[in-house]
């Protein structure tokens, strides 16, 4: 006699499919649709900040000696914050966090390219957790990335956003786009100016499908993807916000122009860097030095400056 073994059916099991009807493929929370909320969450936090400042910080001292100038507007700044920074390396994002006061490091979410962090769910998860990360539209002013963005700059986060959309193809800085400029006319928060000197010498960026490097640039696809020791510089400026009646377009721009001020500062000093563009005595070609000659590739490569000469790892905060 034959026994039949019971098997277990709706709703104890997963109900049964038709076998004439064809099953959709599984939906992936992926890209501007995944859920990063659970990156927010207490638990994920203190653990993020146990790893950032017993890994992380200590590594990236090793790695990557700072020299650091501008936290005195910091102290001063009651958060959140918008910090616009210059984008050369995939390793901008964790040595801008590590040189943060406190207050401002663990309570910091960072705008990702949707397309590129996001787009599968490994990366998603890493991203989330590593740098508590969020999914923005990177080539366009996306609605639902703003609405994002700025609730939780309400919610008391700081947010870190590369307004060039993406890393320099030849390490110059690329024209910026309106995200950090229009998510500070909506939220009310100050925009904080930063340069980040010397990170493309640390991880180039490497000549793939996603980031190819122009024909004759250098080295960068000969040496990208490895990391070198190499010391850097982070300049933060004075926190600025939107003029009465002043367009993103113009916030835009004169965010971009804080950030080539202290461009200029790396090469000089204070001054000098400021002094270029006075409106008294302004040096020609000086609010637009920083998006390098209008030349062939090999020449703006070899128009690069040097990574800092001399920093010191004693600057961290």
């Amino acid at each position: 006699m034959r026994v039949r073994t019971p098997t277990a059916r709706f709703p104890l099991a997963a109900p049964s499919w038709p076998a004439t009807v064809e099953r959709p493929d599984p939906e992936r929370k992926v890209g501007l649709d995944y859920d990063h909320d659970w990156s927010r969450r207490y638990p994920v936090r203190l653990a993020r900040a146990m790893v950032m400042d017993n890994l992380t910080r200590p590594a990236a001292r090793l790695l990557a000696p700072a020299t650091v100038r501008g936290l005195e507007h910091l102290h001063h700044t009651e958060g959140p914050v918008i910090f616009a920074a210059n984008h050369a390396s995939h390793i901008d994002t964790p040595l801008l966090l590590t040189t943060l006061p406190v207050e401002f490091r663990h309570r910091t979410v960072v705008a990702g390219a949707s397309d590129y962090f996001f787009d599968r769910t490994w990366k998603s998860v890493l991203w989330s957790f590593a740098v508590a990360a969020i999914p923005i539209e990177r080539h366009k002013i996306n609605r639902r990335s703003g609405d994002t963005a700025a609730a939780l700059l309400d919610d008391g986060w700081n947010l870190v956003i590369f307004p060039e959309g993406g890393r320099s193809p030849d390490g110059w800085t690329q024209p910026f786009t309106g995200g950090a400029a229009y998510l500070a006319r909506r939220t009310g928060r100050p925009v904080v100016p930063v340069y980040l000197s010397g990170t493309r010498h640390v991880l180039p960026k490497t000549a793939d499908k996603d980031a190819r490097a122009p024909a004759g640039s250098g080295t960068e696809s000969r040496r990208g993807g490895r990391l070198r020791r190499s010391p850097i510089a982070v300049l933060f400026g004075p926190p600025m916000t939107p003029d009465e009646g002043e367009n993103t377009h113009r916030f835009s721009d004169r965010i971009e122009g804080a950030v080539a001020t202290l461009a200029r500062e790396v090469q000089s000093d204070w001054w000098q860097a400021r002094r270029a563009v006075s409106p008294v005595e302004p040096v020609e070609g000086a609010e637009t030095a920083h998006r390098g000659p209008d030349a062939p590739a090999w020449r703006r490569a070899w128009a690069l400056d040097a990574p800092p000469a001399r920093a010191r790892a004693t600057n961290w905060p």
